[in-house]
């Protein structure tokens, strides 16, 4: 199968639109990740997860919170540029464990979209981190079960937020 000119093995990039403005967006992406990361499935730590958090400042941590109170990081906080841009270390390894040596990024631009939508665009790229595993990893963040999931369950979210 021909790849389109712009595939880059290294990256993949997903966008979704969503019926909040950006102020919005950005709140719920940023402050309630845990009320739409799919966290009975989406998860590292051995307990089960009960929130995600992404802690709002340069250097902060992004990480799940088990229920017996555990913590299991999955990077950090690169760039943090509200309400337009954020930037996040993904160190989650192919074997779905956290590895501070492994710095994939995942950067989340959001656009408005006249007053009331935003654009928003997520660029998963370094992943030549994985190695071997790299074409692997980015066939999981490129399925249905990826990086697409999980915007499609924020989108529901923040336009709900918006509603109210």
């Amino acid at each position: 199968m021909k790849q389109p000119a712009d595939f880059d093995p290294n990256c993949v990039r997903k966008t979704v639109t969503v019926r909040a403005p950006v102020a919005t967006a950005w709140r719920v992406f940023t402050g309630s990740i845990g009320r739409w990361w799919p966290l009975g499935t989406h998860k590292i730590g051995k307990a089960p997860a009960v929130d995600a958090v992404i802690e709002p400042y340069v250097g902060g941590r992004w990480y799940e919170r088990g229920d017996d109170g555990s913590t299991c990081d999955w990077g950090g906080v690169l760039v943090w540029e509200p309400p337009v841009r954020l930037v996040l270390s993904w160190q989650v390894n192919a074997d779905w464990q956290h590895d501070p040596s492994l710095n994939t990024e995942v950067e989340v631009r959001f656009v408005p979209e006249g007053a009331d939508a935003t654009r928003l665009e997520l660029e998963h790229r370094l992943l030549a981190g994985y190695g071997a595993r790299r074409d692997e990893m980015r066939g999981i963040f490129d399925s249905d079960r990826g990086w697409m999931l999980l915007l499609q369950s924020f989108v529901v979210l923040a336009a709900k937020e918006n509603d109210q």
